[in-house]
């Protein structure tokens, strides 16, 4: 797989390390392999947290901790994992099953978020903290986080409360896949109206992203 190593910049001495963060776990059912990328992405999703934690520690030395708090959670958040993975092309190199591929698979914020966290427990395995720091830093460099942390929520809520004298209401539609990485679907609505729909990893982060939602609806609508 030598274009994916170019793509990540980095070559894995096991290679089958890398197939396997790559191996949708729909393909894996399909033909039959035992092997998956869940494993890795469980693992992959903690050394992200402590990449991104002690960057951003190091970054912003007179920030308190609810401030690179927020801006963790964005960049840890399936949005800004699947954004990154979109913008190096991985879905073109995973492997899913023929349904999986055939209903979008490729193009899946899930798959896709999944994915780069597999890659990245893949690397680590690989090479050890280095090079799994260097793809993460690689990509965090290019990213204008001070931008990227606005509490969605917090700021429905005082728009709404303001306006209508009562809160916004968030409701839980789905809360799908394998223990250690859920995805929580969750409306945000004022009364029967719905406002906004997002999806994450927790119930948090899918209240930020369907109240993110919310704001782009308020663009072409009024409330």
């Amino acid at each position: 797989m030598p274009l994916i190593e170019t793509v990540i910049g980095y070559k894995f001495k096991n290679k089958n390390l890398l197939t396997e963060a790559l191996t949708h776990k729909s393909y894996s059912v399909e033909h039959g392999f035992k092997a998956h990328n869940e494993r890795l992405e469980f693992l992959g999703d903690s050394i992200l947290g402590l990449i991104v934690s002690y960057y951003l520690f190091d970054k912003y030395p007179s920030e308190d901790e609810g401030y690179l708090s927020k801006i963790k959670s964005y960049v840890v958040s399936r949005t800004s994992l699947a954004k990154w993975a979109k913008e190096i092309n991985l879905g073109e190199y995973i492997y899913l099953g023929m349904g999986e591929q055939q209903s979008g698979g490729k193009k899946r914020n899930s798959t896709l978020s999944n994915a780069i966290e597999a890659v990245i427990g893949a690397v680590y395995i690989d090479g050890g903290i280095k090079p799994a720091t260097d793809f993460v830093i690689g990509w965090l460099t290019q990213q204008s986080l001070e931008n990227e942390h606005r509490d969605y929520k917090s700021e429905l809520q005082e728009i709404i409360q303001k306006k209508f004298k009562i809160p916004p209401d968030y409701e839980v539609l789905s809360a799908e896949g394998p223990e250690h990485a859920k995805i929580f679907t969750v409306k945000v609505k004022l009364k029967k109206r719905v406002l906004g729909i997002g999806a994450g990893k927790n119930k948090k982060e899918a209240q930020q992203e369907a109240a993110k939602s919310a704001f782009a609806h308020f663009r072409n609508y009024e409330v």
